[in-house]
């Protein structure tokens, strides 16, 4: 089972556990983007790393709560402005296009 691992503050983490929260999203961003996408020797998004499950933490202390949780599937979102536009952002020099990865949750496999 290949398992993604991601910091979740409590509200969200309940509300994964009650069924509430049906998606995860996260920015993909040039210093994480390894973890969610496959770049090609352009930088460009040639596929998504596909996860079984997704193992979420509540905050970083060393006792707390967790919980492992199905993903259903996956995809990326172009983030665009109030007039339905790309946003763009500057990333060391470099012109990058917000996206981000959503995952769609299943069942909560353990707690």
């Amino acid at each position: 089972m290949k398992i993604l691992t991601l910091i979740i503050k409590q509200k969200y983490f309940d509300e994964i556990l009650s069924g509430k929260k049906k998606i995860e999203t996260r920015e993909v961003i040039p210093t994480t983007e390894k973890k969610y996408v496959i770049l090609d020797k352009d930088r460009a998004i040639t596929d998504i790393i596909q996860y079984d499950a997704i193992r979420f933490y509540v905050g970083y202390k060393k006792d707390r709560a967790t919980a492992l949780v199905e993903v259903k599937g996956s995809h990326l979102e172009e983030v665009h402005d109030e007039n339905d536009q790309p946003i763009f952002y500057d990333h060391k020099g470099e012109k990058n296009m917000m996206i981000d990865i959503v995952y769609d949750l299943g069942k909560v496999l353990e707690k």
